[in-house]
């Protein structure tokens, strides 16, 4: 196959744990051909469209600081519609910009071309409100605008995660408590005086034991969480947030809501999603650019780049 991948520029990958690189790996083991893109790099002309297209060969990694691991050839203006799968693994923000990434995607997709995950369901999916589609499984949450209604919030709960809706990696997130004086600074700059929509959740202690990445392909669940968990002090667990990355097996509680969400996900064209489960509460529901796929192979022995090309594959 020709595989186009819609990424961020591939000199800063960090390729010891870079997903996206682990997919990359695994698609040239099989075969397929490469070629990558910028989200930036999308148009459209005569209602088709194109991406400015760079093949390139995978050279692998020499080690943890090689940034030389492919070369790219000059990039050519191609069709999406040319390629056998299109795969958008652009970083947040999802900002205005990502939102017409996924607009032009969509477009692409109505003119045949196969891509993963859909622009639809990016746009559907928003990472963090896509769990009030679950409340089952959801902890107490607000979404809002108002400072009044997130202070009204943390008076009731005693201790609550605020967030923005279209950050990653942690960015942004603060913990408040009802004695915190810096309430009024956090929510006025979080919000920017009432201007910027946040969602609140209720602080879940079971953080400390970290926030669990568990991943869905093609509607099949990997049977590994990767524990994210936080350095001392520290409220976040991501990864880029100085998280430590500890693979698991499921618990009951993990399986039941991975298994809930798997058909819903499948059902809306999103080939790979990471679920973000802290204790018994889903989080968030990852689809732009979902981790951990190197953390979980290397710890577990279960290859999860591997199965994700199997999907990808058996999609198109």
């Amino acid at each position: 196959m020709d595989i186009l991948f819609i990424a961020d520029p591939m000199a800063g990958f960090k390729t010891y744990k870079d997903t996206t690189y682990s997919m990359m790996r695994e698609a040239v083991r099989r075969g397929h051909a490469l070629f990558h893109t910028l989200a930036g790099e999308l148009l459209v002309k005569g209602n088709q469209v194109y991406a400015q297209a760079a093949p390139f060969d995978f050279l692998g990694a020499k080690d943890d600081n090689d940034h030389a691991w492919f070369r790219a050839a000059s990039p050519v203006r191609t069709a999406l519609t040319a390629f056998d799968a299109v795969i958008m693994r652009t970083d947040p923000p999802f900002d205005m910009q990502y939102l017409y990434a996924t607009q032009l995607l969509t477009l692409a997709a109505s003119h045949g071309a196969n891509v993963f995950n859909s622009g639809q369901s990016m746009r559907d999916f928003n990472e963090k409100l896509a769990v009030l589609n679950f409340p089952q499984f959801a902890p107490p949450t607000i979404v809002t605008t108002r400072a009044a209604d997130v202070r009204a919030f943390l008076a009731e709960h005693g201790d609550i995660i605020v967030k923005p809706l279209d950050g990653m990696g942690g960015m942004g997130i603060f913990r408040l408590t009802a004695h915190d004086p810096n309430i009024g600074s956090i929510l006025e700059t979080l919000m920017r005086l009432e201007t910027r929509t946040i969602m609140a959740q209720r602080y879940l202690p079971d953080i400390v034991k970290g926030d669990k990445r568990v991943l869905v392909i093609g509607g099949e669940v990997v049977p590994y969480a990767l524990a994210r968990i936080p350095q001392q002090g520290e409220t976040r667990g991501n990864l880029a947030a100085g998280g430590r990355g500890v693979a698991q097996e499921l618990s009951e509680r993990d399986r039941e809501i991975a298994q809930t969400l798997a058909p819903e996900l499948k059902r809306r064209g999103i080939l790979l999603a990471g679920l973000d489960i802290i204790g018994e509460h889903l989080t968030e529901v990852n689809v732009t650019s979902p981790t951990g796929f190197q953390e979980i192979t290397q710890q577990k022995g279960y290859d999860v780049p591997a199965r994700f090309i199997d999907a990808l594959e058996a999609a198109v």
